[in-house]
Parts: C-alpha cells; sequence; structure tokens
C-alpha cells in the first residue's frame, strides 16, 4: 500500500534529513523540536487532522461538544490517504494535559497514524498499549479540562511554532518533526534521496581525508 511505502520510505531517511529537503523546496519554518512519547522507538507517518484548543472559559462550554465531538469533526473533513495523524494544539498551554488513553482510545478504534500534541498528554502506559505512535510535550498526571477546551476542528493550527493545515504530512521521530505540503511530498522525498547520496559521497572523502593523513 501507498501509505504504508511512503511511511517507510520516511523512516529510512529520518526528520532531519527530510526537513533539509523540505528547505530545498519551501522557505517557511516546517521544523518541529523532539518530543516525548510513550514509545519514543515508534515513527509519526499521515495526514493531518487538527483540533484547535483555546484557554477554558465557562460560560462558552456547550455541553454537546465533548472532545467527541470534535474528534469526529476532525476526521469528517479529511479526503482518503496515508493513516490520519490527530494534531492537538495546545491554546497557549503546553504543560497542561489535552488528552489521555481513554479518549484518545478513539484514534485506536479507527486507525489513526498517530497523535501529536504540543501540549501534555496522560497514561502513558495506556497509550503504550495502542496502535498508533504518541508524541507530546510530556506526561501529565492532572486533567486539564479546567485550563484548556477544544473549540475547532479541521482549521489551520500552530505547533511548535508551525503551521499545520489539515492535510498535511506530519513525519516525527525521536529527534524531532516536520510538516511537509501534500503538493510537495514526492519532490521533498526525492530530494531527501539526493541529500543522502550526498552526506554518504561526501563522508567517503571525509574518511578518505583521514586515511590519508595517518599515512
Amino acid at each position: 500500500m501507498e501509505d504504508e511505502t511512503l511511511a517507510a520510505k520516511t523512516a529510512r531517511l529520518g526528520c532531519a534529513t527530510l526537513v533539509d529537503a523540505v528547505g530545498r523546496v519551501h522557505g517557511h519554518r516546517v521544523h518541529i523540536p523532539s518530543m516525548a512519547s510513550p514509545d519514543p522507538s515508534r515513527t509519526l507517518f499521515g495526514r493531518a487532522v487538527t483540533i484547535s484548543f483555546m484557554p477554558y472559559r465557562e460560560d462558552l462550554v456547550e455541553p454537546d461538544r465533548d472532545f467527541g465531538y470534535f474528534f469526529y469533526g476532525a476526521l469528517g473533513g479529511q479526503a482518503p490517504g496515508p493513516g490520519q495523524v490527530l494534531v492537538l494544539s495546545s491554546g497557549g498551554y503546553p504543560d497542561v494535559s489535552h488528552g489521555g488513553g481513554t479518549k484518545l482510545s478513539r484514534a485506536d478504534g479507527h486507525g489513526l497514524a498517530g497523535i501529536l500534541a504540543d501540549g501534555r498528554l496522560r497514561d502513558f502506559d495506556q497509550l503504550r498499549s495502542y496502535s498508533f505512535a504518541t508524541w507530546c510535550t510530556g506526561e501529565a498526571v492532572r486533567w486539564g479540562g479546567d485550563t484548556v477546551m477544544p473549540h475547532a476542528y479541521g482549521i489551520p493550527v500552530e505547533i511548535s511554532g508551525v503551521c499545520v493545515n489539515p492535510g498535511d504530512y506530519i513525519y516525527m521521530d525521536s529527534a524531532g518533526g516536520v510538516v511537509i505540503p501534500p503538493a510537495s511530498l514526492h519532490q521533498v522525498i526525492n530530494n531527501a534521496e539526493e541529500i543522502t547520496a550526498e552526506e554518504a559521497a561526501t563522508t567517503k572523502i571525509i574518511r578518505a581525508e583521514a586515511a590519508q593523513a595517518d599515512k
């Protein structure tokens, strides 16, 4: 399947090479600093579906619009493609919990590729048991619903200083992440493979210099 092939390619290329490759096509910021994960060995690749959070206000809470409402709303607008990545934008509170193992079990049931949050998440042990990859700012122990609340889905959001538009491709590994506009994906992958070859050739030259110096 195409999504599995693309996921394997991006995992082989790695975050730093992909960031350099996007830089050959676009001039805007695309890199996400390293984050925490319940299982840092898992890479994340897929197309973004977004939920934006905002600071909690009691008078703006709508009882029928819980996290599930925003989750299903975000997924409903996504065109077919590789596994989706649920992107949670923190609303200015990166150290507060934006969800946990119970709410995010929905992602396991719907075959999402993973979760990316620039806020904290709870229940790392539970999240580790799911089929998807999870990356966030760290583990939380306290519920954050009295500090932040979801307020919109399917809109451009900000994650660690990067604009993420629904449908963008997201890649994350232990080094960090990169956001790739969908129209540029194949060009970026081609660029990344060229960069890998260039770096291998340069490394060979450098090693030859060292061998010559030892004589």
